[in-house]
């Protein structure tokens, strides 16, 4: 059974009760739910993560197994080049990394418009909640090598 890897940045681990009107009011465990019900035919392995060095390890597993990658960076999305520069590796040594956000961050604080892992990322998905996970599995299990 092939494996998706599904990455969570900080504050993730709080969904459901972290700004429910921004996020919507769903857990990582419903995420979780979902995702499985969507493609039983993968494995789908959500993590979460508040320290930045665990989720580059995540990544470098991603780069060494070839595992694609469905990634809600949070914060460091914005500013975190260590973090783009695991993602960079992921995609140069073929693999697939989507980047994907709940809310859009362009409708929201200017900080939030600027993404430093867009550019290197396969594709990027934002502003549909749990659709957004959602459409980035279906492209995964149509396209992921």
């Amino acid at each position: 059974m092939a494996t998706v890897l599904v990455l969570n940045g900080p504050n993730l681990g709080r969904l459901g009760t972290r700004e429910p009107d921004v996020y919507g009011a769903g857990t990582l465990d419903d995420l979780r739910a979902v995702l499985a019900e969507d493609a039983p035919e993968l494995e789908v392995d959500l993590r979460q993560t508040d320290t930045e060095g665990e989720l580059l390890g995540w990544l470098y597993e991603a780069a060494d197994s070839g595992a694609p990658v469905i990634l809600n960076a949070g914060a460091w999305t914005h500013y975190s080049y260590a973090l783009r520069d695991a993602v960079s590796l992921v995609t140069k040594a073929g693999g697939t990394v989507i980047e994907v956000h709940l809310s859009n961050p362009h409708a929201r604080e200017e900080f939030r418009h600027t993404s430093v892992i867009s550019a290197v990322s396969t594709g990027v998905i934002a502003g549909f909640g749990f659709e957004s996970y959602r459409m980035a599995l279906a492209f995964i299990r149509r396209n992921a090598r």
